[in-house]
């Protein structure tokens, strides 16, 4: 894998475009604990923290389909950079004005959510005029997902570092002004100049019409809401213990164990139907959660969240192969963009549920909605079995049928965070 992925790097316009996109994504990355760390220095409880986190997240996920499809209308450079700009000033005017009024707070969160730039989509979609279809464009999603993982290893690192050199404030600005360099790296490449959409069928539904997808959708909310529930607990248990750095070492653990299991998943192919490997990696990415709310000390408990989050990007990455198989022809970029907007919207739920869970039951209890996100997206994933195992071409009358372009034996490949 390491040689194809040279090889790729070698590849014009491959390293700008994947290093513009992991910088433009920076302040998705941090968000969520750049906005509960904020908070939490202007005097705000966590409860406040978790519900301006949720806006922030409920904004993105609503925007991203919606910007996506205004890429998809207009090109990229058009969409991108404009909403980077506004997505950036949001959290700046969030960093200016704090907790007073709160009014302001929350329209600023809601602002930077709604126009955070869709750039992990418009990658994707940009990957096969890059390097080509067949092999390179799965070896290019390997790329991609391993560079994620070291993101949001070393994202909240970066912004401890930030924090801790001059101050949350600081940190805000400094993270969201790089995500605007990214995107600007980004659209002016020839590549994301060039890219216009392919014409698909019209359909009020677009991909919402496959059943195997709305389930995959209600799976990963669940998944969502796990991880957004993890990032206010590890702060809770930081402050437990009496240790500021502990949230930031707890959430890179997560992040290296995501790299570690990606790595590995994506170290071989492997045959069979993907839906059926999906079961059993939610099963085991539910089972990983749930230790999480034992809250033992730092060194265990960063143990623990780095095994916790061995099985999720195997996890994302096979379901990426499952969506790829059951969107209906011509809305695969938007199967995609659902995703990412369902895993958002869990993420913030899961933030907004939280907070009140730490406040009644500290850590632990933040931590327990964790495991069960986990427990509720294996749940949704056994109870549609049916319908995620349906052969392709078999959705039912007057829909479209679904496609099948991984065929027989599925590369290996690994994702990371968000879809």
């Amino acid at each position: 894998m390491s040689t194809g992925y040279m090889q790729l790097l070698r590849t014009r316009h491959a390293a700008r475009l994947l290093a513009g996109t992991l910088l433009g994504r920076l302040p998705n990355a941090t968000a969520a604990l750049a906005i509960v760390l904020f908070t939490r220095a202007e005097g705000g409880s966590y409860t406040l923290a978790g519900i301006l986190s949720a806006v922030y997240g409920v904004g993105t996920a609503v925007g991203q389909p919606l910007l996506g499809r205004a890429v998809d209308l207009w090109g990229q450079p058009r969409v991108m950079l404009p909403a980077a700009i506004l997505s950036g000033l949001g959290m700046a005017l969030y960093a200016a004005v704090g907790l007073e009024p709160l009014p302001v707070a929350y329209a600023a969160m809601v602002i930077a959510g709604v126009f955070t730039p869709p750039l992990e989509g418009g990658l994707r979609a940009l990957w096969p005029s890059v390097v080509g279809r067949g092999e390179k464009v799965h070896a290019a999603y390997a790329l991609d997902a391993v560079a994620q993982e070291l993101m949001f290893a070393l994202g909240p690192l970066f912004l401890t570092l930030l924090v801790g050199a001059w101050s949350e404030a600081a940190a805000l600005l400094v993270i969201n002004a790089a995500g605007v360099l990214g995107a600007l790296s980004v659209v002016i490449s020839g590549p994301s100049r060039r890219w216009r959409s392919e014409p698909r069928e019209a359909h009020w539904l677009g991909a919402l019409r496959s059943k195997g997808l709305l389930v995959l959708l209600g799976t990963f909310f669940f998944v969502g809401l796990a991880l957004g529930s993890i990032a206010v607990a590890a702060v809770a248990y930081g402050t437990e213990e009496h240790n500021d750095a502990a949230a930031s070492y707890l959430l890179s653990a997560l992040g290296f164990g995501a790299l570690i299991g990606g790595l590995t998943y994506g170290a071989r192919q492997w045959a069979g139907r993907a839906e059926k490997r999906l079961l059993l990696l939610i099963g085991c990415l539910a089972v990983g959660y749930l230790p999480l709310a034992l809250t033992p000390g730092v060194a265990a408990m960063t143990v623990l969240a780095a095994v916790s989050g061995v099985f999720l990007a195997p996890a994302l990455a096979c379901s990426f192969v499952v969506v790829d198989r059951v969107a209906p022809t011509g809305t695969v970029t938007e199967a995609f963009s659902w995703l990412v907007t369902t895993f958002g919207v869990g993420a913030a739920v899961g933030t907004g549920v939280a907070g009140p869970a730490v406040e009644t039951g500290g850590a632990p209890g933040g931590f327990l909605v964790a495991g069960a996100g986990g427990i509720a997206a294996l749940a949704v994933l056994l109870a549609a079995v049916p319908v995620l195992m349906r052969p392709v071409g078999t959705a039912g009358p007057g829909v479209l049928p679904e496609n099948d372009r991984i065929g027989a034996v599925e590369p290996g490949f690994t994702t990371g965070h968000q879809a």
